[in-house]
């Protein structure tokens, strides 16, 4: 007598559906079954991870349409749903006690890794909030490949060390009772405004180098942060100029005057010009409307700057070879193959004389500007009052 063949445990449909459905909801909420931090349960108690999985698989049924039996999947049933995803490879033989969550998406472990690393370095070091609370979920969530690594895969092999000197978090700023009321606590709304393209009112309530202050609506078009802090970068709507403010010196408040927006399109565009100018001058500031416009049309010509550096700065400033993309050197060498100097020489708009002088500065008893005469004469004024303060 022929044997009966022998069904796969997931022959039926609803089985069948049902590990469809487990491996569709861990890919759609990765780090289901985590304690919620606000929900931890009480000293003694048990947090059932599976119980989280189960209320989000039987949601995700209900939204494709499909119907499940009353309180199924079981708990234990879930339980045997998970051992075979592990038989397959498709979750790892290990615990997932910070929730479960399928491989690592579009990228392989190592790209993670590295991908891990640059979200640790501007949690950590630049200060964002946003990246700081995804970095910490992150964090929690990969702490198993971690243990499995020894350590291996959380250390910080690569960092970006530079701080800003202000404060970004809000939940920190709370916490140290520092309160700024800045628009770092906006960030959500102001960067909805940046994908949809959508118009804003800020409110600048302080700027130490003249820019306007009180009300404007800007079409925000991208955050950066640049080297000691986090500015935004906007375009105002009465006249498409382009501007860059530091995010603190703004008030809290960010309010939506055109919700639709105006497109990715068009932001793209404005930002493609900003990131012209920011390639042409030195530093951030872009300049007057009416400079900055003449410059954009291509009618604004850019000034010959020639600085002088003398020993022992001469080395570094060589090594520089990609400090601007539109620098040149040229070194002096005596008999003996040592520099006498290197000559610094780069075109400039206007607008950027005083972002490159600060640079200058950092090296100023081995600096000597050359041209053009307005740049000398303040080179040379600034030198003076450093010297007369010592007298």
């Amino acid at each position: 007598m022929p044997k009966k063949p022998q069904l796969h445990p997931y022959a039926d449909r609803l089985s069948f559906e049902r590990i469809l459905l487990l491996i569709a909801t861990l890919i759609n909420h990765p780090g289901i079954g985590c304690c919620n931090p606000l929900d931890r349960p009480k000293k003694g108690q048990h947090h059932n991870a599976l119980e989280p999985l189960q209320k989000k698989e039987q949601e995700f049924a209900q939204s494709l349409g499909i119907t499940f039996p009353d309180n199924y999947p079981s708990i234990g049933t879930l339980r045997k749903d998970l051992e075979t995803l592990r038989e397959f490879g498709i979750l790892d033989r290990r615990m997932y006690r910070w929730g479960y969550y399928l491989g690592t998406g579009v990228m392989s472990w190592e790209e993670l890794k590295v991908a891990f690393n640059a979200l640790h370095s501007q949690a950590v070091y630049q200060g964002d909030p946003t990246i700081r609370e995804i970095y910490q979920i992150l964090e929690k969530r990969l702490r198993g490949l971690d243990l499995d690594s020894n350590g291996d895969f959380s250390y910080p092999v690569r960092a970006y060390l530079n701080r800003p000197i202000i404060y970004t978090d809000p939940q920190q700023m709370q916490a140290k009772g520092k309160n700024r009321h800045t628009l770092f606590h906006c960030l959500d709304a102001l960067e909805v405004a940046i994908a949809k393209g959508q118009l804003v009112e800020l409110y600048r309530h302080r700027e130490p180098y003249g820019q306007r202050t009180g009300y404007i609506q800007v079409y925000p078009l991208q955050l950066f942060y640049h080297d000691i802090a986090w500015y935004l970068l906007y375009e105002y709507s009465e006249n498409q100029h382009l501007e860059v403010g530091r995010l603190d010196r703004f008030k809290d408040y960010c309010h939506h005057i055109d919700p639709t927006g105006r497109g990715q399109q068009k932001q793209r565009e404005s930002l493609k010009e900003a990131q012209k100018l920011m390639t042409t001058g030195w530093g951030i500031y872009l300049g007057t409307p009416c400079d900055q416009q003449l410059e954009r049309q291509g009618k604004l010509l850019l000034e010959e700057v020639k600085v002088r550096f003398f020993p022992p700065v001469t080395t570094f400033i060589l090594e520089g070879e990609c400090r601007h993309p539109h620098q040149k050197l040229r070194a002096k060498k005596d008999s003996n193959g040592e520099y006498i100097h290197v000559d610094y020489m780069i075109k400039l708009p206007p607008r950027s004389f005083h972002e490159f002088s600060r640079w200058v500065y950092r090296y100023m008893g081995c600096a000597q500007v050359l041209s053009p005469p307005d740049l000398v004469e303040k080179h040379r004024q600034a030198a003076q009052a450093v010297a007369a303060r010592y007298r």
